[in-house]
């Protein structure tokens, strides 16, 4: 896959801009953006990567991802089964380390966000999320969950005695023994939506 640098400087072309009017556009200088096209600046904040995709006026995941033949498009997360990676069109990403050099996921990972109508804790509409499934608990974060038949986003801990915990934006729940509650997958990167 194609790193970021590169295809920032191809989307500029395309948009017909000079860098210093993308960097008039994202607020920041010149310097900054032959930087970033260059590889030299590798860590690109999520509002900085907001603002870069709204200037050269293409989407988060195609500047995320590129135009390479399956480029995925966001899927829709809804609270209703089954997780969205399980629609057989359902496009995988790859997650380019600069985006998120703290995390080391390995593995199918989907570029998400809620359906129109649909309310998830941790999540506003228009906000994206990378998420790998998985039905292991790895580490403490936000985790996509199914609880009593609905999916739902849990930030997710361990206790002492290897008892998962879910919590939710105003509530903590254990998971006890509830046959229909498990791990579907972690979400391993999140960007929010500017507000307009």
């Amino acid at each position: 896959m194609d790193s970021l640098g590169p295809r920032i400087k191809e989307l500029r072309l395309e948009a017909n801009l000079n860098k210093a009017a993308l960097a008039r556009q994202v607020g920041v200088s010149d310097v900054t953006i032959s930087y970033w096209e260059s590889g030299a600046i590798r860590q690109i904040g999520h509002e900085r990567l907001v603002a870069l995709a709204q200037a050269l006026n293409c989407s988060l995941s195609r500047l995320l991802e590129g135009d390479s033949g399956g480029r995925a498009a966001p899927l829709y997360l809804r609270s209703l089964p089954p997780a969205p990676w399980q629609d057989p069109a359902a496009g995988q990403i790859e997650l380019p380390f600069e985006l998120v050099p703290a995390q080391h996921w390995e593995g199918e990972c989907y570029l998400m966000t809620p359906a129109p109508g649909e309310h998830f804790d941790f999540l506003n509409q228009g906000d994206l999320v990378a998420v790998a499934p998985t039905a292991i608990f790895h580490e403490a974060g936000l985790y996509l969950v199914e609880w009593n038949g609905r999916q739902c986003i849990r930030r997710v801990t361990q206790d002492e005695d290897g008892k998962l915990q879910f919590s939710g934006q105003e509530s903590t729940e254990s998971a006890g023994d509830p046959p229909d509650s498990r791990l579907l997958g972690k979400l391993v990167a999140r960007w929010q939506a500017a507000p307009l």
